[in-house]
């Protein structure tokens, strides 16, 4: 399947897109927008909205749906001045919502938590009144990292939940559906102030009914915010897409993300994780 509706169509960058994205490339900052392929890039950029992508552009994990660079047993390392080069980004564009993610670092003992701390704590020096929301991987299960990142003071924590539960051998064979509901548990558990957010990725083959269990699962580990997106192959690479989602079929889950009790639901093709961020928080706060 390759033909793309006319709504996944992608606009040329103009020209307040490309200086953000030269500012970003100058600095050697890694954004999850550019790695990921994401159809959003032009128009978010050309508004300052990106996801900075820590901890390099190579994930130790090799989920079938991601164009990421896949380790393959190559050594990575920590750039120290990463967090510090993020905070200079976010100083010359006047941002006061950030967003940051990073790829999965199995190879670490804190699975990359205290970066994520680091970069938190070098925005906060810029001013304490910038909103931050973090996309961060499952650190391996282990509380102590994800307490870590927490009482850094992020004012969302994000954990993409990616698909249904019978999809995870094929697609996301180093992850686990169950940590990654009992993560978000936790989070709330831990901060219950701190807003929840996941993700799910629609066209890979899932069912209506598979979709309605894992939104019930999500709700029921008090995950405040839920966004629906066509899932888009960026490469030959990658698991092909499976259906194009209908924008009634959008809709449609969105209402039913609003019964369940979700305090914000965004559904739509061009949906993902971090898309319209800043609003969302405004709308649940």
């Amino acid at each position: 399947m390759t033909r793309l509706p006319l709504w996944l169509k992608q606009r040329i960058p103009d020209a307040a897109a490309l200086n953000t994205m030269r500012l970003v490339s100058a600095a050697a900052v890694n954004t999850v927008c550019k790695e990921a392929r994401c159809p959003n890039s032009s128009s978010c950029f050309s508004r300052k909205q990106l996801t900075f992508m820590i901890l390099g552009d190579t994930c130790t994990r090799n989920c079938r749906f991601c164009k990421v660079n896949k380790a393959r047993d190559k050594f990575l390392s920590v750039d120290e001045d990463e967090p510090a080069r993020i905070s200079r980004i976010v100083e010359k564009l006047g941002l006061k919502y950030v967003v940051i993610t990073s790829v999965s670092r199995d190879d670490l003992l804190d699975g990359g938590a205290g970066q994520f701390v680091k970069t938190i704590k070098a925005i906060r020096q810029l001013d304490r009144k910038i909103r931050i929301e973090v996309l961060i991987p499952d650190f391996g299960g282990e509380i102590s990292c994800l307490k870590s990142l927490l009482d850094a003071g992020p004012d969302v924590v994000a954990h993409n939940i990616e698909t249904v539960p019978g999809l995870y051998k094929d697609l996301r064979p180093e992850a686990d559906y169950l940590s990654s509901l009992e993560l978000l548990r936790n989070l709330k558990l831990l901060r219950p102030e701190i807003i929840s957010k996941s993700s799910l990725m629609l066209g890979l083959g899932e069912t209506q009914d598979e979709v309605g269990r894992t939104m019930k699962d999500l709700r029921q580990n008090n995950c405040d915010i839920l966004t629906l997106g066509q899932y888009l192959a960026a490469s030959d690479q990658q698991v092909p897409v499976k259906e194009f989602i209908s924008l009634q079929q959008f809709l449609k889950y969105k209402d039913m993300g609003y019964s369940l009790g979700f305090k914000s639901v965004l559904s739509g093709p061009l949906v993902r994780s971090s898309y319209k961020a800043e609003e969302v928080f405004k709308e649940v706060k």
